[in-house]
């Protein structure tokens, strides 16, 4: 699954990346040293972002099975491989459906980027009962967590991230989303199947240069309140309005909250 067309997952990366949380990441990187080799899968792998941003923190010998149900996008993740050291194994897998089939066979670890807060309680609760099962470590980048603030503040502000936070909560392909919840659900669960977690902040930050991303989440933003239906259509259209001439105008900076989390098993695999 992945449901985001190309240029949007490649205007955002290089933001991604920088607010991966640099806690999170070592704990990543403390639970594999001193090892040569690792097989991951990536679920809703997107283009391979995962793999760039955490591939270096990882034994040097990798295998990677990326997994999503957009063919278009997986052949572009598909030639990140550098044999012999990291090879990749694109696979095709609805994980709604056949998310045992995306975790079967030897692994080392599961990881997922902006993935969590598309999914819902039953599915999220589903994936860490099978991931427990395996006995494998969990990462989870990039999981919003229903925070935002814009400078400068405008009058429609809140009701529209209000609006946003309770879209979010919509169907996204695996049932009522979790949204600004997932965070917190994955983490208590995690912890009750004998996990021990680590998380932190990874929150987007936009500057006054960050124009064409901040105009992309602007209009999301727009759209998500229109397609809710529990605000009048003239205020989200004044809204974006204004939001728009501040960006026009280079004084619009923009800060949403994510959480990023890693766990492990507390007995040793």
């Amino acid at each position: 699954m992945s449901g985001f067309s190309a240029n949007w997952l490649a205007l955002r990366e290089p933001y991604d990346a920088k607010a991966r949380n640099v806690s999170v990441l070592d704990a990543l990187a403390a639970a594999f040293e001193g090892r040569q080799s690792i097989a991951i899968v990536d679920l809703a792998c997107g283009t391979g972002a995962t793999l760039r941003a955490i591939g270096a923190r990882l034994p040097p010998v990798q295998h990677w099975r990326l997994v999503d149900n957009d063919l278009g996008l997986l052949a572009q993740a598909a030639v990140l491989g550098r044999p012999p050291e990291v090879t990749v194994e694109a696979r095709a897998i609805d994980i709604d459906r056949d998310l045992e089939v995306a975790l079967d066979g030897p692994l080392d670890l599961v990881t997922m980027s902006a993935l969590l807060d598309l999914v819902s309680a039953e599915w999220l609760d589903r994936l860490v009962v099978e991931t427990a099962a395996r006995r494998l470590p969990f990462y989870a980048a990039l999981n919003y967590d229903g925070r935002a603030e814009l400078d400068p503040a405008e009058p429609f502000d809140q009701e529209i991230i209000a609006a946003v936070n309770r879209h979010q909560r919509g169907n996204k392909g695996f049932g009522a989303a979790l949204g600004p919840d997932a965070a917190k659900h994955a983490a208590d669960t995690l912890a009750r199947v004998g996990y021990s977690v680590v998380q932190g902040g990874s929150d987007w930050e936009f500057g006054e240069s960050d124009s064409a991303i901040q105009a992309e989440i602007v209009s999301g933003w727009a759209d998500a309140a229109r397609e809710l239906g529990a605000l009048p259509a003239e205020p989200i259209a004044a809204w974006s309005k204004r939001r728009r001439e501040v960006l026009v105008a280079g004084r619009s900076r923009l800060r949403v909250g994510h959480v990023d989390i890693f766990a492990a098993p507390i007995a040793t695999r």
